[in-house]
């Protein structure tokens, strides 16, 4: 397995020079199939494995661009033996990211049968564009004042503020700090830990990070220079499934950023007729959470209890899911 810091500048990935970050989405995936293609040369011996490109967010877009560029470039499609491709708690498309949240919240009990009701009559189902009309409008913001105080990456989880850098860290040595007893219950503090795990000089030592390429390591990177250039990535989906490259498409259950109701409205669109309706998926013998799968090699699957992203909360769960979805059977 190879873990990939992408777009350039995010992780520990980094350009010599500035304008080495002035890149788009599309460009990014042509980067990424050099890297992998180059890393293939190296090690040869890897070759004649089926490749399955992954990643969760906003590799929502990036997975399906680069998996694209690979089916398209002849040198490529030879060198990369890509089989297919998965993308978790993915943003794909604003209209459906954006448009599943007003279901999603009013059933998971978030919000009230009366107030679903009037934003869906008033708006007509469209919760992304500008209200066109006060009762849409006010609906939308009754909402808001509703769920502001709602975790969105794990609706049953409490918000503990934002991790960034430096925020009640005193300055201390890594052994100290990791004593300090933050509370468990605060999946941030797990996050104000990563900081002190990525910037140790023993950890940057074992990943081999170049002295001198990043200065602190962070989270969450903002790239000023990286342009988003694709519009809905659904398109891509599309073309790739319909050219018979596997796909598994997965949320977890729990994640307002990123709903599982949008995630089933942008499949929706494809067209495509289900080959076994909606069932449970079992982990350890217990229901892990539930799939459907569509012609054209589609396989759509919750994760239950899963946030954003299911991972990082169901690992061993997403874990079974990987290898059963990848194994010859395919099937979760």
């Amino acid at each position: 397995m190879i873990f990939l810091d992408a777009p350039v500048g995010t992780g520990f990935s980094y350009a010599r020079e500035e304008q080495g970050y002035n890149v788009t989405l599309t460009q990014t995936g042509q980067q990424l199939v050099v890297l992998l293609t180059k890393w293939l040369g190296d090690h040869p011996e890897f070759a004649s494995n089926p490749l399955y490109i992954g990643g969760d967010s906003y590799s929502g877009y990036t997975v399906p661009v680069t998996a694209l560029q690979i089916a398209n470039d002849d040198d490529a499609r030879a060198r990369l033996n890509l089989k297919g491709y998965l993308v978790g708690n993915a943003a794909t498309d604003v209209k459906y990211d954006s448009g599943g949240k007003v279901p999603f919240m009013h059933g998971m009990g978030l919000i009230s049968d009366e107030m679903y009701e009037a934003a869906r009559s008033s708006c007509r189902g469209d919760y992304v564009s500008t209200p066109t009309n006060a009762d849409c409008a006010n609906a939308l913001q009754a909402i808001s004042m509703a769920t502001f105080a709602i975790n969105p990456v794990h609706i049953l989880e409490p918000i503990c503020g934002f991790a960034l850098r430096g925020r009640a860290m005193p300055e201390t040595t890594m052994d100290q700090r990791l004593r300090l007893g933050l509370p468990v219950e605060c999946r941030d503090n797990g996050y104000r830990l990563s900081y002190l795990w990525a910037d140790d000089p023993e950890v940057r030592a074992t990943l081999g990070i170049h002295e001198g390429s990043i200065a602190s390591w962070s989270r969450c990177t903002a790239l000023p220079l990286f342009r988003h250039d694709v519009d809905s990535a659904i398109p891509y989906h599309a073309e790739l499934t319909q050219r018979g490259y596997r796909a598994l498409v997965y949320n977890g259950d729990h994640d307002l950023d990123m709903t599982f109701v949008g995630t089933q409205q942008w499949i929706r669109t494809l067209g495509y007729n289900v080959v076994t309706a909606w069932r449970p998926w079992y982990s350890n013998r217990q229901v892990a959470g539930f799939t459907t799968v569509y012609d054209h090699n589609l396989t759509f699957a919750t994760v239950k209890g899963g946030g954003h992203t299911a991972p990082e909360y169901r690992p061993k769960e997403c874990l079974d899911m990987l290898d059963r979805w990848t194994s010859p059977a395919g099937e979760l």
